[in-house]
């Protein structure tokens, strides 16, 4: 990748302090301490099992630092780099308790943000050439939103909202319980009343499941109409459709296709004309990438 999004260094501390309280609750490796010395100089090798992408280095240096702030860089690899199998991610030297303290934390961090950089880019790359745009969801493990997401950049993906209070997101759920009512000139009005109380707030999408849906979104306001577990046929009819009702209207209307989509259907979904597509797999669903670390003695 050209370019690499910034991690937080507060919400990168954060985890790694939650990881290695969950580790070590505020005490030691007992293990460790049974049968290495204290003060016992190591170096610690991470690499990579299976190729994949890159991503979570900052964590892992994090937890290592933390664990022992002397511990010395010898080789580091840039998140977002493509690995080959066998190769190195990182080279530490450092106390051996910092190193095994922290070994199975940094793994874990390495290992999942990687698994979901590594898939997202391959959906990624399916695309390519469409103009087309991959997201993922709020479908997430809780606590490490954020990370994941920026995994998802680091593979090339772009990310959807980071949570309910930073854009409104109408589904079934808004539309069965609002205060407009059912039905579809009620929706049209659901998204109106959206609209009105987003000024300032950021877009606002509605999800549609049908293309009368779809249109209605666009008369009521939508930025973004999430099409939800549309085939690519009706995806391609219903998009046609709701771009011409925007352009008659004025107005720049995203087509966004969800629910069903796997790395098998996800290029017939790029060519039915929608904008992007959002892929909850991408981090719910993401195996971890395949990573180990070997200590030596100095």
């Amino acid at each position: 990748m050209s370019t690499t999004p910034r991690l937080d260094e507060g919400l990168v501390r954060q985890a790694v302090a939650l990881a290695l309280e969950e580790d070590l609750q505020g005490k030691e490796d007992i293990t460790t301490r049974a049968v290495v010395p204290e003060e016992r100089p190591a170096q610690a090798r991470i690499f990579a099992r299976r190729p994949g992408i890159l991503a979570g280095v900052p964590v892992a240096l994090e937890v290592f630092r933390t664990l022992d702030p002397e511990v010395q860089v010898v080789h580091v690899l840039e998140d977002g780099t493509e690995l080959e199998e066998g190769e190195d991610i990182l080279v530490l030297k450092g106390r051996a308790w910092g190193l095994l303290g922290g070994e199975r934390s940094a793994l874990n961090f390495l290992a999942k943000l990687s698994g979901i950089a590594t898939l997202t880019r391959k959906f990624v790359d399916l695309v390519t050439g469409t103009g087309v745009a991959i997201l993922e969801t709020r479908k997430t493990t809780p606590g490490l939103r954020r990370l994941e997401k920026y995994a998802v950049s680091v593979g090339g993906g772009q990310n959807h909202r980071l949570g309910l209070y930073d854009k409104i997101l109408l589904k079934e759920n808004h539309f069965a319980l609002s205060v407009e009512g059912t039905g579809l000139d009620a929706y049209r009005r659901t998204v109106a009343r959206a609209v009105r109380y987003a000024r300032g707030k950021g877009p606002v999408a509605a999800e549609a499941r049908t293309a009368e849906e779809a249109l209605a979104a666009v008369e009521g306001g939508a930025d973004i109409v999430l099409l939800d577990n549309m085939s690519p046929p009706e995806l391609e009819a219903t998009v046609s459709r709701g771009k011409r009702a925007a352009r008659e209207v004025g107005r720049e209307v995203l087509f966004e296709a969800s629910g069903g989509v796997t790395l098998e259907n996800v290029l017939d979904v790029a060519r039915t004309g929608v904008d992007r597509i959002s892929v909850g797999a991408i981090t719910h669903s993401a195996l971890p990438l395949d990573l180990s670390m070997l200590v030596t003695g100095l």
